[in-house]
């Protein structure tokens, strides 16, 4: 009998996204979840079996929705702290505007470490991301117990976004009060209330950086909470105001969307939706990005410089010890304080720069963005 070679066609992409989303709706109808426990591995045996009959590696057991803008990551399951490093707590604030689980992860306090207050940085995950999940991959807790800092994680809950998508998209929480924005600067108060001591939490040096939906969100959050956020870390994420619902903010995502206005069906534009907040801002953005395009890391920079007074700017290259090269452009106001900062990490896809394999979303080959946005947010003096 005589062997035939395996087929070489690739299998149309739209032939595996149906053969997924069958399988999805499937498994949901039967209410069956497949986010965790034993069907968690039933469903990631399925993807690989899939992927390896040349079918695509996309996400099996989670439904087909209009608000899903990004691809599934996998679930990170809480890690307990090694002895000698800090906890990781998990809260929930009850607020107006809805109720929402963070976790906060507190340093162990090191012998021949500074007193005082201590800065927080706010990580806002991607879509279908978690706490763990994120802080796994950022490693922002390694360096959180490093400098001596506090995180905190908000998680986006599944009732409002059913991806966990942070909603960057819509008009109400684009705006300070009434909406996300709002109910995470109120996780920031409740954290600052509870570590009043023991040492309290330095209110004057709050940061705020995300990754994709998230990084949309801490523009934003610049943007509304200046007086809250003594500066922004996007990557691989959105300018402020970029989209004002799901069809609008697809077209953003791929380069398409108007940088620094929404416009709304029936209403003339509103001026006061470009950003106008000189808030410090770091960008990192794979160049490769095809989820997001990388024109919309080059318009939060954008938005950042144009509410600052006149800025010098210098570029440099390098390679990243893990192999990739970049390109990063400083700008620095008159006393030669860096503002601004773009990062470009060539080849890169839509992932966290210098990342951890432990978390989804992640690029271990590129710059660290973790240590390189702390050593920006670092840098600048107190907000105020």
């Amino acid at each position: 009998m005589t062997k035939h070679p395996p087929l070489k066609t690739p299998i149309p992409p739209t032939l595996a996204m149906n053969i997924n989303d069958t399988i999805a709706k499937a498994l949901a109808q039967a209410g069956l979840d497949t986010r965790g426990g034993p069907l968690k591995g039933v469903t990631d045996t399925i993807r690989k079996a899939l992927a390896s009959a040349g079918l695509g590696g996309g996400p099996v057991g989670m439904p087909a929705d209009a608000d899903a803008i990004e691809v599934t990551a996998r679930d990170i399951s809480a890690q307990p702290t090694a002895p000698g490093v800090g906890q990781f707590l998990a809260r929930t604030l009850n607020h107006p505007v809805g109720v929402r689980d963070y976790k906060l992860y507190r340093p162990a306090v090191r012998a021949g470490t500074p007193g005082g207050p201590r800065p927080m940085v706010v990580m806002l995950h991607g879509c279908t991301q978690s706490a763990d999940d994120f802080a796994a991959g950022t490693q922002m807790n390694r360096l959180a117990d490093e400098h001596g800092f506090l995180v905190l994680y908000p998680e986006q809950s599944a009732s409002a976004n059913t991806s966990r998508c942070w909603n960057w998209f819509r008009p109400q929480d684009q705006v300070r009060e009434g909406g996300e924005p709002a109910l995470i600067a109120a996780m920031v108060r409740e954290v600052m209330s509870d570590h009043a001591t023991d040492p309290p939490v330095d209110p004057r040096r709050v940061f705020v950086a995300g990754l994709s939906a998230g990084a949309a969100m801490a523009v934003i959050l610049g943007e509304t909470w200046p007086d809250v956020f003594a500066a922004v870390g996007a990557h691989s994420g959105l300018p402020f105001a970029a989209a004002h619902d799901i069809p609008s903010a697809m077209a953003a995502m791929k380069g398409r969307g108007v940088m620094g206005r929404a416009h709304f069906p029936g209403t003339a534009d509103d001026p006061r939706r470009s950003a106008t907040q000189a808030v410090p801002t770091i960008v990192f953005h794979g160049d490769r990005d095809h989820t997001v395009q990388h024109s919309n890391g080059e318009h939060i920079t954008q938005q950042a410089r144009h509410a600052e007074p006149p800025l010098n700017a210098r570029s440099e290259t390098g390679t990243a010890a893990g192999g990739r090269r970049y390109t990063r452009e400083v700008h620095a106001d008159a006393a030669g304080r860096v503002r601004v900062e773009q990062w470009t990490v060539h080849g890169a896809g839509h992932a966290w720069s210098g990342g951890d394999a432990a978390g989804s979303y992640t690029d271990n080959a590129g710059p660290d963005a973790s240590a390189e946005m702390l050593r920006f947010f670092l840098a600048q003096p107190p907000r105020g």
